[in-house]
């Protein structure tokens, strides 16, 4: 097939509905089939093993007759009824562990990242995420990511509702709570929500080095034109993209659809890719990588290697973490 006739991104115009968005919020398929019983913790890291042990724990209490009254109890209750929090570098299992909680505990109970909360948010205004999420049992929130004071007041405010309605929430990131925002905003404001989510979590730390990379360190040396448009046409569910295109599309297309644009989509081809300079336009890549992760769809791309694709200039600033991620993510995407 000629590439001009391969299906492209960039056509795709996805709508999604508010009810899919709430239905949507389990783990991603990349995770469906994990558990407690499939972590792996590497022997050098003894804080994985404890890890481990404390969301075995923690799943054993949610749903628990008299758990579900909040966390703004004293003593022993109180100390029982905090959410935890998972604090790791990239690839040191978070998510398996997350996803792992999720699946153990008794539902009803919902799986999500920081951002499609926000995105649902957006989607359903803020009392009707209350409602659709306070009859929980358990809230999870993967790759908790304060970018901006605003987000930073409405996941506050919404843990605080759904906490008084007595749902347990667990959530992973790259920082501790009480880190959360440094590099970014110094706002009082801000600093003092940062503390009020610290407040509500237990953290648990896990170290360790990031197992995509264990051997991998760097993104596979990149196709060229002809071969990314021979691979796309030889491979059935592909799309073809230049990768300008496909940017200046994601622009015109709100993130919470992201997921919806690569609905039966199997590999993503891109010509022609390019150091992202502009930081919305990064940051509305950090969102399609990570949905292109959560579905496991293999990248195969020309220009620069997909590990080059952020400036120095963006990895030093506030955003770091979530690049450095999306990078680990698609080399592995990359050497799928």
């Amino acid at each position: 097939m000629p590439a001009a006739d391969l299906p492209r991104l960039a056509d795709r115009q996805p709508q999604v509905a508010p009810d899919r968005l709430v239905a949507e919020l389990v783990p991603p398929p990349h995770f469906t089939g994990v558990s407690f019983a499939t972590y792996r913790p590497d022997p050098a890291q003894p804080s994985q093993t404890a890890a481990l042990h404390a969301l075995e724990a923690f799943a054993g209490r949610v749903g628990r007759p008299g758990a579900k009254r909040g966390l703004f109890r004293r003593g022993k209750e109180a100390a029982a009824a905090r959410g935890v929090y998972l604090d790791g570098g990239f690839g040191v299992g978070k998510t398996h562990l997350l996803a792992s909680l999720w699946h153990a505990a008794p539902g009803p109970k919902v799986f999500g990242t920081f951002v499609e909360y926000t995105n649902l948010v957006g989607a359903l205004g803020f009392s009707g995420t209350v409602e659709a999420l306070q009859g929980s049992t358990l809230v999870c929130i993967d790759e908790f990511e304060l970018d901006d004071p605003g987000d930073t007041v409405l996941v506050s405010t919404l843990l605080a509702r759904l906490a008084e309605a007595g749902v347990q929430l667990a959530a992973t990131s790259n920082t501790l709570p009480e880190a959360l925002g440094e590099g970014r905003f110094a706002a009082q404001d801000f600093m003092r929500e940062i503390q009020g989510l610290a407040a509500r979590f237990d953290s648990v730390r896990i170290d360790g080095e990031d197992y995509r990379h264990r051997g991998v360190p760097t993104a596979p040396p990149p196709l060229t034109d002809e071969q990314v448009a021979a691979s796309a046409a030889a491979t059935p569910g592909a799309t073809l993209d230049e990768f300008p295109d496909l940017l200046a599309h994601l622009s015109r297309v709100h993130p919470s659809r992201y997921g919806a644009l690569l609905d039966g989509v199997r590999t993503v081809h891109l010509r022609g890719v390019a150091p992202v300079e502009d930081q919305s336009a990064a940051l509305r890549l950090v969102v399609l990588s990570d949905r292109l992760y959560d579905r496991d769809i293999p990248v195969r791309a020309s220009g620069i290697p997909l590990d080059q694709l952020f400036p120095p200039a963006l990895l030093a600033g506030g955003y770091r973490k979530k690049y450095l991620r999306t990078l680990s993510r698609l080399t592995a995407l990359a050497t799928a």
